[in-house]
């Protein structure tokens, strides 16, 4: 199998395009013309993990964090992010992150979270913001179930947990055809008013240009009439964090001591506490300390983060319960993620999970 392969589905459910600004998600080392023949899942890429990679016959790395951040001037193999490309590169080994954008898609490393403590009724804490077109066309009638149908294979029409939405009102449209033209209905240089549907639909300014496509491959006429605007309306299926509720409140002792077991967590850190069942719980995995504000506004009782600074426990302000619960343990089951999106669209590719646990805190 292509890498190419590979990286193509990512690219269908955790687009790079979704990934933070600072962030350098993607192929990292190797060719996506190279074949594959199978893959190590880890949180983050050692020597250790690559040696490991070697050990198992598989030569590609799928991690969650990025191997490189900052630009390389040289590689020498004087730290430990040279020594990891020099020995991926020597053994032809690929290795490819998905990070921030796995962070910020519904079905992420939140969502997954929120399932093993048994969150519900999840939402986006931070939707992401101008993120959202509407695109409007006019389609003769006959035309129209066919043109909405390729709309919405092209990822138009999601609003929340709905799809195949829009809107369609009748009407007639105009126009004559000049010389030159090939006309669907009508006849050159003749005044023609046609029966048509006005078909209205939301969809993702990152699919902006396959929307366009199937738009223009179904349509029936020479020349399409279409509008695209841009909305302000917030993208509910992507952004930071998440926020649900438990079936039932929980004492606040006891809820800790179930995350710190499911999460193998040696120690947590958390705020004062308040003295009150938590059942509105918002969590972040990894850095999430910079939400904390927005857990208070959306009314979380319990906050749960992998991150979060002295300074930083004081902004619970009596208000809500603050848990750092370690940045790896919060992501830790992230390669349960990226396992599902590839046995989904890849079946028979050998996958394995790194035995290796690579934080690099430890507790005395």
């Amino acid at each position: 199998m292509k890498l190419k392969e590979i990286i193509s589905v990512f690219d269908e459910i955790v687009p790079i395009a979704y990934q933070e600004d600072y962030d350098n998600s993607g192929l990292t080392v190797g060719n996506s013309d190279m074949d594959v023949s199978a893959a190590l899942l880890c949180i983050d890429v050692t020597v250790a993990v690559v040696e490991e990679a070697l050990r198992l016959g598989a030569n590609l790395v799928i991690s969650h964090h990025p191997v490189l951040f900052n630009p390389l001037k040289r590689i020498t193999g004087k730290n430990y992010t040279e020594k990891i490309i020099l020995l991926a590169i020597r053994n032809n080994i690929a290795i490819y992150c998905a990070h921030t954008n796995l962070d910020n898609i519904f079905s992420g490393v939140n969502n997954k979270i929120c399932q093993k403590l048994g969150i519900q009724n999840v939402k986006i804490l931070t939707p992401l913001q101008n993120s959202l077109k509407k695109l409007i066309t006019y389609v003769p009638k006959a035309h129209a179930d066919a043109v909405r149908s390729a709309l919405f294979n092209a990822g138009a029409g999601h609003i929340g947990k709905y799809d195949a939405c829009s809107f369609s009102t009748e009407g007639k449209g105009s126009f004559r055809a000049q010389e030159g033209t090939m006309p669907f209905v009508g006849e050159t240089g003749k005044l023609h008013v046609e029966e048509e549907i006005r078909i209205e639909t939301v969809f993702p300014a990152l699919f902006k240009s396959r929307v366009i496509e199937a738009l223009l491959e179904t349509h029936p006429y020479e020349e399409v009439a279409y509008d695209i605007y841009p909305l302000e309306n917030n993208y509910e299926q992507v952004g930071s964090g998440m926020i649900g509720e438990l079936n039932d409140p929980v004492n606040e002792t006891e809820f800790l001591s179930y995350v710190k077991a499911i999460f193998g967590c040696k120690v947590m850190r958390h705020s004062r506490f308040l003295n009150k069942p938590v059942k509105k719980i918002a969590v972040c995995g990894g850095s999430g300390s910079f939400l904390i504000p927005r857990a208070i506004l959306a009314g979380a009782d319990l906050f749960i983060t992998g991150e979060i600074k002295y300074h930083q426990f004081f902004d619970a302000e009596n208000q809500i319960l603050l848990v750092d619960m370690g940045h790896y343990e919060s992501e830790q089951f992230t390669i349960e993620i990226f396992y599902d999106i590839l046995i989904k669209k890849i079946p028979n590719f050998a996958i394995h999970f790194s035995s290796i646990n690579t934080s690099p805190i430890y507790y005395l």
